[in-house]
């Protein structure tokens, strides 16, 4: 009898997944979901990356969502502040500032980010402080941030399943939606400034623009490193600590070059803090290099660990775009890096963790070239 049930179940989903329309081929987006509710899609509300910190849109404590995170929020546009509150604990963000204050004045940092009319906070900040649970979720069309009370005791394997029809349902209506109206603000989870209403972003937008490719270098780095010297552009290359001790020629080469050089640090790293990590990441290349660096990335850092680091001396990347849940291995992945950047207004540093590839990397140099983009290195003062 239970199998019966189990397989009429089955069926029923199969059905359920069947009669969803059919959608144009994967365009990787951000869901976001509260408690039990996955919402809609919007490229302007959409999640992104920023300097190690996942951001959520603000005008998610409204409605439904509100209840069921029991948060509420108010922003007030002509002084640039959002108050997120419950009970009796709120956070106030500025957004001129790079923290939020709770009631007794104390600082949490990061701050809040505006884009396109709507503020995005850390998702990490306020979950903590408020005593929620958030998780980022890999499900089939990207990636899914969901937050909820701690006492839903749900696994996000059994969350993302359960909300499988809900979101290609969504998700299907989002790509109808986007075919239906002119192109806005370029891939999801990128973040920046988007292109004017009805401008169509193309490699004539790259014109001028400073952009600072920042990658997580592996064993192809001295390829990279010739592909960076064929067109005379300028990168950043993270390296954990155990590469460079490994690549000792490779980091040489690079320091003749100009090219910068950062130590990538993993905040989940169980036996080294993030400080014993960038310390003998710059024991490893004073041996290599006689030189130090200044220049970090904590992957999974929360407040504290990026806090502590800076406190340490050390300048954290915290990239305008974040492209590694993107590849950039093919002349296509090219083209889509060079048509998302000709949409950002102004300069900007991009994050690639592993996603490139020495053909990948050349292709976009063309690319950049052509339409007169400067790739230049990013150092502990930013862009040079």
């Amino acid at each position: 009898m239970k199998r019966r049930a189990a397989a009429l179940l089955l069926g029923l989903l199969l059905v359920l997944q069947l009669a969803l329309p059919p959608v144009r081929a994967e365009e990787r987006v951000y869901f976001t979901a509260v408690g039990g509710y996955v919402l809609p899609l919007s490229d302007n509300t959409m999640p992104f990356w920023s300097g190690g910190y996942v951001y959520i849109a603000s005008s998610i404590f409204t409605g439904s969502a509100r209840e069921a995170l029991g948060i509420s929020q108010v922003f007030n546009s002509d002084q640039g502040r959002l108050v997120l509150y419950s009970g009796g604990r709120s956070l106030t963000y500025t957004l001129s500032a790079n923290c939020a204050l709770d009631n007794d004045g104390g600082a949490y940092y990061p701050g809040a980010i505006q884009r396109n009319g709507t503020v995005f906070v850390p998702a990490n900040t306020v979950s903590r402080y408020f005593d929620l649970v958030y998780s980022v979720i890999e499900v089939e069309h990207g990636s899914m941030v969901w937050l909820r009370q701690q006492d839903y005791k749900v696994s996000d394997k059994l969350y993302a399943d359960a909300a499988r029809y809900s979101m290609n349902s969504i998700y299907a209506d989002y790509i109808r939606a986007k075919e239906a109206a002119p192109p806005e603000s370029g891939s999801p989870g990128g973040g920046g400034r988007p292109a004017s209403p009805g401008e169509e972003p193309d490699a004539a937008g790259l014109e001028g623009k400073r952009i600072a490719l920042c990658l997580q270098a592996g064993s192809d780095a001295a390829s990279m490193a010739d592909a960076l010297e064929s067109y005379d552009a300028g990168a950043a290359f993270f390296f954990t600590p155990e590469e460079l001790e490994r690549q000792g020629g490779t980091l040489r080469r690079l320091t003749a070059q100009g090219q910068s050089i950062g130590i990538l640090a993993d905040a989940g790293d169980p036996e080294c803090t993030v400080a014993e990590q960038l310390e003998a990441g710059n024991a490893a290349l004073f041996r290599a290099t006689c030189g130090k660096t200044r220049l970090a990335y904590v992957r999974g850092g929360g407040a504290q660990a990026l806090q502590a680091a800076g406190e340490a001396g050390y300048h954290c990347l915290r990239p305008e775009l974040d492209r590694s849940g993107y590849d950039l291995r093919s002349a296509s992945g090219a083209l889509e890096l060079v048509r998302r950047l000709a949409s950002w207004r102004g300069d900007a540093a991009v994050w690639l963790g592993e996603g490139a590839s020495p053909a990948g990397l050349r292709a976009f140099l063309s690319a950049a070239r052509e339409a007169e983009g400067v790739c230049a290195a990013y150092t502990e003062a930013g862009l040079r």
